[in-house]
This record gives structure tokens, sequence and C-alpha cells, in this order.
């Protein structure tokens, strides 16, 4: 089509658009809420249509109350809540949730703490009664205290000091922004403070502030409003609160005077980093709402003012973002940008203050203002499909705003903020001269002379506990869990399909009255077609669909999908490529042309290649930084070296730079076709609707006459090697057990993947028990038995600290092999099956995850009824087969080892386990060459 001629077809469209987003709603989330006499609030959303609920307890304690000189210990105590009551073993939680299929978790914010939940609705009662024994009875002993204390320092090191800009987020930010308030103290704490914390802290502390007039009690999905109060009566009601006052944070940050600088400084910083804060108001302040449209305005998508300048028309910065932290009490505004090669840290401060300064004086457009509110009111739609996000959206509302209805009106409280707001709040706040700058930077950076501050010592703090202790009771005194009531039969979606006369195959599967539709384009075609030496290519082709089209710039591309409040992603991996399209039913038929068009007319020009490329060049340049990152991407020249497998599917240093647009045409000309192809709608759509659609996307896009050529079969490489990759000073090793796997199409498929969710698939797989639970070396330790066409692959990983790899290797190759020399018991066994199929059903719960599996299912030529079929033959797998296909395929003695990390502390000890050892430095990496070598 003539630029002309588009130029008035956009001219529609950007009509049909703005009809189209300014009819964005999201369904309430409809509640019912009661206060107990002893102070618990209870708030109960029902939910019929589903088989499971969610329980969630929250607790109005986080990080600013960590007592002085113990940062980091709200977050420990979160662990410990996962411990022993006086009738709950330790590790209970997990039994009563993840064993029965169901999931739990917590996490630990400034303001709050919270745990949840979600199992099948016949567990309700179960959950009550243990969420209230730890609420009145939690048992701290000294071993489960120092185990977890261990835990969390491994986190600490894999999430702060293994991640190259950990530091930067984790500990300098709030370190800078605050000077008085303790939002200054990180939330993960230092490993000096945790060290400090005593067993008597903790008791103090539970009996402080896990108090029921502290709590809030959410339960979300299917139950029975009466029987759920009389539970609640039975359990809650009797708890007793402390009669000490609650302590509360009345700290004020003081306003600031003048503009401040901070220099922090990282041993694995890649490219340099800059952060701009200002000190904001609270979520309570009217203000609020337009601070959360700036912050969208800002950095929300690709047509962001920040991503659109920085990024894309400068090409200063690989990575930008920006933040409005409005937390219970006065919180911070924040600006920053990870910068591109070659660009400096005051190009960065520069470039973010003009565009920080240009909302100043003038407001956003009109179409800015609506593609910010739309991204954000979307964003709540897409919380809600799940049932922790609707119990997450009401426990926010009420610690944070203070009441819960807040989850439900803040979205009309966003939509009336005007353009003139935006302007108002960015002038009010952001004021140049009360900016604090925190720029990060590699330690080779540091000024000579200069040597890191040492970390202060924890105050000494004697702590007396002498308030009631409790303890395991014997098993013939321990009051037994209540009964499992009888089960919610889910009803799964009933997917229906058609193949078009270009032989694309559409299936359609109405899974939920929320308003959201997911498309997702599927592409029988992965990094395997590679090119030889062009690694990347496929993913490269797949990336650079949605960078624009032979009538639609990449700018326009984002501007018309994110003003609908729609997301529309493409990329690649090994075996097959993807274009998804995430999007409110009212505004499917206005996005779905422009999917169409990004599949079937990309552009693929130089400018817009050379821009893609040089970010994904950056974003190599940080994952050569990570430990686990670069022992995942060893895995696949290790095992498949020498096939179409063996190369890192995303590209490489080396390869990136040869790809031109003639090898992107190339690819998808041959690959990107029709017949190649498999289009799902999930969600608020029926099939009619969704064939109709189909149709008129993608019933023009002709087939090749070529016919298509047939994937290779790729045959592994059969000799297991050893190697210890060196990144100096990285906080962690990455410890990582690899070989060769089974193809989808294997009769042992089901088997296979009980085995591995034994070995490595959950919390208490016995993976995580061996290395986490039992002896606090790392913050989790899993495994993965990936089944593709022909063969696939296994993989066992876990990360420590750098001395103790060799003895998490030992560990991980020992379950392995117990694995395969006796049979899994029968709780075990039944345990492991209903992580899989609860798994499974929250999968197909969402838009998303439904598509993923249909998608999945038609990619292998499995039928796609496989869904009606798939608990009969989970649990249809018996413990001889799964001991038999662990001697089969799992035995370490075939396997690959690789770690990563600072090897001068665990090379000796790998040597001693493995004599063939091979130590890379990361400098000298090639994963193009089978050798990992540079030539």
């Amino acid at each position: 089509m003539p630029r002309q001629a588009f130029a008035a077809f956009g001219f529609v469209l950007a009509l049909a658009v703005s009809a189209a987003a300014q009819a964005a709603t999201v369904p309430p989330i409809p509640f019912t809420k009661r206060v107990l006499p002893n102070g618990l609030t209870v708030l109960e959303s029902l939910d019929k249509a589903t088989p499971n609920v969610s329980v969630q307890v929250w607790y109005g304690v986080g990080s600013k109350n960590d007592p002085s000189g113990r940062s980091g210990f709200a977050h420990l105590f979160e662990h410990l809540m996962f411990k022993a009551t006086k009738d709950l073993p330790p590790e209970s939680f997990d039994r009563l949730t993840e064993d029965v299929g169901g999931l739990n978790n917590a996490s630990t914010y400034d303001d709050f703490t919270n745990y949840y939940e979600v199992v099948p609705a016949n567990h309700l009662q179960r959950l009550l009664w243990a969420e209230s024994e730890r609420m009145g009875s939690l048992v701290v002993d000294k071993a489960d205290f120092t185990s977890e204390r261990q835990v969390v320092e491994e986190e600490l090191r894999q999430r702060v000091l293994a991640a190259p800009y950990g530091r930067l987020f984790a500990l300098y930010v709030p370190e800078a922004t605050y000077r008085v308030h303790p939002y200054h103290r990180p939330g993960i704490g230092s490993i000096a403070d945790l060290d400090a914390a005593t067993l008597d802290d903790v008791l103090a502390f539970h009996r402080t502030y896990y108090r029921p007039a502290d709590a809030v009690l959410i339960v979300v999905g299917n139950f029975d409003p009466a029987q759920l109060n009389a539970w609640v009566d039975k359990y809650f009601a009797p708890l007793d609160n402390p009669k000490a006052p609650m302590p509360r944070v009345t700290a004020v940050e003081p306003p600031r005077k003048g503009p401040g600088v901070f220099n922090g400084y990282g041993p694995n910083v890649p490219l340099p980093a800059v952060a701009i804060t200002w000190l904001a108001p609270s979520a309570r302040s009217p203000d609020a709402p337009a601070l959360t449209v700036l912050d969208a305005v800002l950095s929300a998508g690709k047509s962001s003012r920040l991503y659109d300048s920085l990024v894309y028309q400068k090409r200063i910065a690989t990575e930008i973002y920006s933040n409005a932290d409005l937390p219970e009490q006065p919180g911070n505004f924040m600006v920053g940008a990870v910068m591109a090669s070659g660009h400096s840290i005051d190009e960065g401060e520069k470039a973010l203050l003009a565009e920080v300064q240009r909302l100043r004086t003038a407001p956003p457009s009109a179409e800015e203002l609506e593609a910010a509110k739309n991204q954000l009111i979307a964003g709540k739609l897409r919380e809600r499909e799940t049932l922790e996000g609707r119990g997450f959206a009401l426990g926010y509302a009420k610690w944070i705003e203070g009441d819960p209805a807040k989850a439900n009106t803040d979205l009309s409280a966003i939509q009336q903020v005007s353009a003139a707001d935006v302007e108002r709040v960015a002038d009010k706040y952001l004021d140049p001269d009360k900016r604090m700058t925190i720029r990060y930077r590699p330690e080779t950076a540091r000024p000579k002379g200069e040597s890191a501050p040492p970390a202060p010592a924890p105050p000494k703090r004697v702590v007396r506990y002498v308030g009631p202790v409790f303890t395991l009771a014997p098993p013939a005194k321990r009051q037994a869990p209540p009964p499992i009531g009888k089960p919610v039969q889910p009803v799964l979606p009933r997917p229906a399909e058609r193949t078009l006369a270009n032989g694309l195959r559409v299936i359609v599967a109405r899974s939920s009255d929320l308003p959201l539709v997911t498309g997702d384009l599927t592409f029988k075609t992965g990094a395997w077609a590679d090119p030889p030496g062009l690694a990347g290519d496929v993913a490269m082709t797949a990336d650079m669909l949605t960078e624009g089209t032979t009538t639609r710039s990449a700018q326009e591309i984002a501007r018309q999908v994110e003003r609908l409040g729609a997301t529309l992603e493409s990329g690649g991996g090994l075996e097959s490529s993807s274009v998804t399209l995430n999007v409110m039913p009212d505004k499917l038929s206005v996005a779905m042309p422009i999917m169409a068009d990004v599949t079937k007319n990309p552009a693929f020009a130089a400018e817009e290649l050379a821009r893609q490329r040089q970010l994904a060049l950056d974003s190599l340049r940080v994952a050569y930084q990570e430990p686990g990152q670069l022992a995942a991407y060893a895995a696949a020249p290790v095992v498949f070296g020498g096939t179409p497998f063996g190369h890192v599917p995303s590209g490489t240093p080396e390869s990136l730079p040869k790809l031109k647009p003639a090898d992107l045409v190339a690819v998808h000309q041959q690959w990107f076709r029709p017949d190649n192809a498999i289009l799902v709608f999930t969600g608020d759509i029926t099939p009619e609707q969704g064939f109709a659609l189909a149709e008129k996307a993608f019933g023009d896009w002709p087939a090749p006459a070529a016919a298509l050529p047939s994937p290779p079969v790729i045959r592994p490489n059969p000799t297991p090697r050893a190697i210890a990759i060196d990144l100096p000073g990285t906080g962690q090793a990455a410890v990582t057990v690899v070989k060769p796997g089974i193809p989808r199409s294997s009769p042992d498929y089901y088997t296979g993947i009980v085995a591995n969710t034994v070995l490595g698939g959950g919390y208490s797989a016995r993976l995580n028990e061996e290395i986490r639970i039992k002896r606090g070396l790392s913050y989790g330790a899993s495994s993965r038995l990936a089944a593709n066409r022909t063969t696939g692959s296994f993989r066992a990983a876990a990360q420590t600290k750098n001395q103790s790899a060799p003895q998490v290797l030992e560990l991980i190759e020992q379950e392995m092999a117990k694995l395969a020399a006796a049979p899994a018991g029968a709780e075990e066994l039944k345990a492991r099956k209903s992580v899989l199929v609860g798994s499974f059903g929250r999968d197909l719960a969402t838009t998303g995850g439904l598509a993923d599996i249909l998608g999945g299912l038609a990619l292998y030529g499995v039928p796609l009824d496989e869904i009606t079929r798939y608990t009969a033959k989970v649990d249809a797998v018996t413990a001889p087969e799964v001991q038999a296909f662990a001697a089969r395929v799992l035995d370490p003695r075939g396997a690959s080892v690789i770690v990563a990390g600072d090897a001068k502390a665990f090379t000796a000890g790998l040597k001693a386990k493995a004599p063939g050892l091979e130590v890379i430095p990361a400098a000298d990496l090639d994963f193009d060459n089978p050798s990992l070598r540079k030539r």
C-alpha cells in the first residue's frame, strides 16, 4: 500500500482505536467484609465458577518495622512462618497445599507481609485451621531459625549480589532516596544484620506484630458463605491480642533542600546505569492517581516517553524504567536507565531530566493519556484472571490505601485523571533541584585510592523474650487437621478447531467470562532452523515482526496497540516462534488487523535490525555477568553440540552482528507461512467469533507453492563433559547437571514428567528438600524435563555460595541416583502427581495458560482432547515405572556438569569429583563453538 493511501487508512484506524479504547472497563471484585471481636478483618469474594479457593492472610508489618540493626528481619520472619506450629510439623503448609495440587507462597513489602495459598475448594477448612495455627501458636526453634537464615542469605546472594543490577535496586536506590524514614533500609537485609539476629528477636517479633487486630483474612473462590463464616469464627475468633500496643513507624522523611548524588559500584556491572528519585506522597494522597498515570506515560510500553526517546530515537539506553512507589507512608518517584554500550551516565541523566521537564511544562497528548489509562486498566484486568490476583488487589487496597473497596474505585479515579493533572503533579513533585541521582558503575570505575566503605557492624541489641513459647506437641497430642470436603469438579474448556483454505489451523476455546482474549499464533519453526553460523536468525526474525511492517512503523504499531490497552508480542524459541495478542474482546476487531499485519508484512528494515541487534547485544552483556544465565547458555552446545539444537537460540555476540535483513527475509519466506502455523483463541470468545476473526485477518494469506522442509532429527552428543565457567567476583555459583531427555511422542512422556516432579518439580521435591530445606545451601533447587519433537533434555540446577558448589553438585547427583535405586513411596508419588494436576488446572484457568497448552498440543501433534485425559494419565503412572525411567534417562553417570561462578572458590573441589574438568574464563566463551572456547 502506498504511504499516502496508508495515511488515510491510518486516520480511520486511529478513530476506531479511540472509539474502542473509550469502552475499557474492568468488572469490580465483589466482596463482603466483617470484623471479628478480636479485631481480625475478614474479606470474602465468592466465585462459583472455579473448583479452587485462595486463602490469604495479610499482616500490617513489613520491612519498615525491622528492629534497629536488624534489616531484613521481617523478610526472614516470613520464611519462619512456614515452619512448625504446636500441631503442625515443619513444612506442613506444603503438605496441605502443594501436595494436594495447590500452591503457597508469601512476600514481604515495606508496609506489610502477605501469605497466600490456592487449593482445591474442598481443602478450605484445613487451610483456615492451619493459618490460625501459625497466627496463634508458631513454633520457632534454633535449628529451623539457623537453616532459614542461611536460605535468606542465599536469596540475597542470588537476587542482589549475583545479579548485575541487584545492588542498584535493592540496596542503593532506597539508601540514597531516604535519610530518616526506615524505607531506606534494604528489605532483604544484609549478611551482617541477618547473622546478628537471635531466637529471642524472632519470638518477640511474632508476639508484637502477628496478632489478629493487625491482620486481614482474605478468601476468594468457591465456598459456602455460611460455612466459611462458621469456620472463621471457630478457628480465628478465640485468638487473643497482646495487651501491649502495636508499635507504629512515626518517622517523617524531611523535605530535600537541594539535589544530591550517590555513587554506587558493583563487581559485575556490564553497562552503567542511572536512577533519579524524588520524594512523593503516599498512596492515600489525592495526587496518587495522577502520579500513577504519569508513571505510565513515562515508561509503560514502547510508545512511552522514555522508551521512545532514550531507547528508540537516541539509542543511548538499553533499558528504561520509572516507578511511582506510593506506599502506606510518603514514598518516592523514580526514573532511570541502563545505558547502551558506549553511552555515559551523564547522557542518561540529561535525557531523563529532559523528558521529565517536558511533562512539567506541557501536558501529555490525548493519545498518550488514553494509552496510559488503558494499559493501567488492562493490567488490572489481567491481575484478576487468578484467584490470588483478586485477593492481592483487595489486600493491597486495605493495607496501603486503608480500604479494600479502593481495589474497585481506584480504576475510576485513574479514568478521571486529566492531562492537566499529569502536568500538575510532574511540576509539583519532580523538581530537578530536589532530585537524588544514583550513579551505578563497575568497581573498576571507582576513583583510584577510594575503597568501598566497610559495612557498618550491627549495633548490639539485647532482647530477652519473656512471653509464651510454643513447642511442637508429641504426635499423640496434636490436634488433627480438619476433614477434607467433597471435591468440586472442574469444568474443562472444549476447544473447537477448523483449518482455513490456506492451511492455517485455528483453535478456539471459550474459557472465561472475564473480558479478556488471548490470540496466540504459533509457527512450527524455531532455532533449529538457524543457518550454520547464524545463531539467533529465527529468534531475531520473530522479534522483528513487531518492529515495523510495509505500512506501519515500529512506533505506530506500539502506539496503536497500547492505546487499546493490549499487548502484542513476538519471539522465538528452540522449536517454535509466536505472535501473541492479549486484549479486551470489545477491541479484538481493531487489534486483529495489526496482529495480521505484523505477521504477514514485516519490513525487516536495516535501521530497525541495527537497533534491535544492539539491544540484544547489550542484553547479552548483562546476561554474561549472571552465573545462572551462563550455565544455561552452555547447556545447548554441551548436550547437542554439532546439531541444530547445539547453539543458543537467541544468538551470541559472535553471530548477531552477522545478521542482515536478507537473512530475516529468507527465514520469514520459508517458515512463517499459514500452513506451518496454529492460531489459538482463548478467553471471552466463542468458536464462531474466533473462526470469523481468523478468516477475516488471515484468510487472504497465501501459502507458498514450495513444500515445507522436514524438521531435522536431533541426535544428542553422547559424551558427558564437566565444565567450570570462571566469572570472577560474582556473588554465587550456578550448578547445573544436564543430559539428553525424551521426545514428546515418547510413550514414557507421562512417566517422565512424574519422575521429574518427584525429583525437582516443586518446593517439596527431593532436590529442594535436600539442598534448601535441610541444609540451607540455596534459595531453591529444581529440575526440568523438556520434551521436544525428536529428542529432549533434562536439567537440574541450583545456585549457592561459591564455596558450596561441589557439595550442591554432589547432592544433585545423589538424588538423581536415589530415584533410580528405589521406588518412590505411595504418599510421595501421590503428592507429586497432585502438583502436576493442580498446576495444569491453574494454567487452564487463564487465557494465556490455556493458549499455551493448546498451542503446545497442536505443535507436537497431540489431540486437543488430551486436556481431558491429562489427569488420568498422570494418575496411572506407577512407582516401578518412575524408578525404571530414572535408571534409564536420569542416571547421573551419563550427565554433563556445568558450574558458573567465581572458580577459585570451587575448582579444587570440582576437580576431585571430575578429574577431566575444563575451566573456561567467561571472557573466553564462545557458545557458537561446541568447545565453548573462542577460536
